[in-house]
């Protein structure tokens, strides 16, 4: 069985200056720098046959590249917090490819979220964090960003769960058009 999702990677320029950031929240287990990503749709598990139908869906996908700027400090779990993560400057072009992304897999007979697509890159998982001190986090880092890197393909990863982080491997990559 492979455990699917789709992402976009973060540069190594981008992922030193995400690690900037990994500290002063009690509580957080901070995402080693391998990690960092950009998840445009999660798949969830496949056996073979699913993972050649997710490779050959996303392989029909055309968008253009395009640049992309992280930005801002929020959390996920209002009552409870449970993530903290980087967000991502508005882009119409991230969200188009995100689309084709989620139709793609929709069409080839995936279930998939139906949550609202909120780009992000993930900086900690929290266990047992304050809200105030997670929300005091998220205030003294929020001026956070970063200079805009390129975007010329997204990634097929497989990941699999052990004692400590996640372990992600790319399983195809797909070129975005420099073109358009």
């Amino acid at each position: 069985m492979h455990r699917l999702f789709v992402a976009l990677s973060v540069p190594p320029e981008i992922s030193d200056r995400l690690t900037g950031l990994q500290n002063g929240l009690e509580g957080a287990r901070w995402r080693p720098l391998e990690n960092f990503h950009m998840t445009l749709a999660f798949i969830g598990e496949v056996d073979r046959h699913g993972l050649a139908a997710a490779t050959d869906a996303l392989s029909g996908i055309e968008a253009p590249a395009f640049s992309l700027r992280l930005s801002g400090i929020g959390s996920f779990g209002s009552r409870k917090p449970r993530a903290v993560w980087v967000g991502v400057e508005p882009s119409d072009k991230l969200a188009h490819l995100q689309s084709k992304v989620e139709n793609a897999l929709r069409n080839a007979g995936f279930e998939l979220e139906h949550r609202k697509f909120t780009p992000h890159v993930t900086l900690a998982y929290l266990s047992g964090a304050r809200r105030e001190a997670v929300f005091e986090y998220c205030s003294a880092n929020g001026m956070f960003s970063t200079v805009e890197f390129s975007v010329d393909a997204f990634h097929l990863y497989s990941s699999g769960l052990g004692s400590g982080a996640s372990h992600y491997e790319v399983e195809a990559s797909y070129s975005l058009s420099l073109s358009r």
